[in-house]
């Protein structure tokens, strides 16, 4: 209920005869592409309220440093893995390119790093035309902050709450079950060595790498927690929660703020290559 009284999608639908209203319309339809009117019916008037909500960290000196020094420690962690260093640099650099993400939320979750969140500043409507209102000037999307650059589709721009709560769901489960270190390292050695992916060479050495991981595991649960037999299963879980979350999300949220628009690509080749 809150919701809908804050939403501005969801205002009075007598607001739609005031003079602002029409302003933006007329803007919406000289901007749709020839032959196309507006779309209309439910599906055009879609709440951005809830999970499709844009937003920033709170505290972003703090949760970036946190996130920095995790990715420090994961690719210190990968490089001490004898197997792994076994692999021509190609094959290193394409499994740590492919997962660096899910490894880094799986070492914010054993570090317990909490972070918080904040909506980010959107612009009024009235805002809107006044600033950009011009000759031949297009309106910026809905939720660009000002001041902030555009770069088209496809570029930069805030994550969701949706993906956020991906993010801290999974964190949450992870702590839900007290995961221990070794537990931690065995889910790891899982999700590097991918042998699904794309492009790698040494495919079966791989794929044994990550059974090895998982019956690891697997014994350690059994040694440890004779009394929950459902642990590895849980674990498992966790390992599919990991699907949903966004290399793009991560690097959006813990690394722009300090960083800016680095190539996440090339600093994990330079730290990969590094003595960490």
């Amino acid at each position: 209920m809150a919701c809908v009284e804050r939403c501005r999608c969801c205002a009075d639908s007598r607001r739609h005869s005031s003079i602002l209203y029409n302003i933006l319309r007329s803007e919406e339809r000289a901007a749709s592409p020839a032959g196309q009117g507006p779309r209309r019916g439910p599906a055009s008037r879609g709440c951005p309220c809830g999970s499709r909500r844009r937003v920033a960290l709170r505290s972003p000196q703090v949760a970036c440093k946190a996130a920095s020094a995790v990715l420090v420690k994961t690719l210190r962690f990968v490089q001490n893995v004898p197997c792994f260093q076994e692999l021509p640099l190609e094959e290193q650099l394409l499994l740590v390119r492919s997962c660096w993400a899910p490894l880094l939320v799986l070492g914010l979750a054993q570090d317990r790093v909490q972070f918080e969140t904040v909506e980010s500043a959107e612009p009024s409507m009235l805002q809107r035309i006044l600033t950009t209102r011009r000759q031949g000037e297009q309106p910026p999307p809905r939720g660009l902050a000002p001041g902030r650059l555009h770069h088209g589709p496809g570029g930069p721009h805030l994550p969701s709450a949706g993906e956020i709560q991906a993010i801290k769901g999974f964190l949450a489960k992870c702590w839900s079950l007290d995961i221990s270190t070794k537990e931690y390292a065995y889910l790891k050695g899982t999700v590097l060595f991918n042998p699904d992916l794309p492009g790698l060479q040494c495919t079966q050495y791989i794929e044994g790498l990550q059974r090895e991981a998982q019956q690891a595991l697997n014994e350690h649960v059994r040694l440890i927690h004779r009394g929950d037999e459902a642990r590895f299963a849980k674990l498992n879980v966790v390992l599919s929660l990991l699907r949903s979350i966004n290399a793009n999300v991560i690097a959006e949220l813990f690394f722009r703020p300090i960083i800016g628009a680095v190539n996440m690509d090339d600093m994990l080749l330079e730290m990969l290559c590094a003595k960490l």
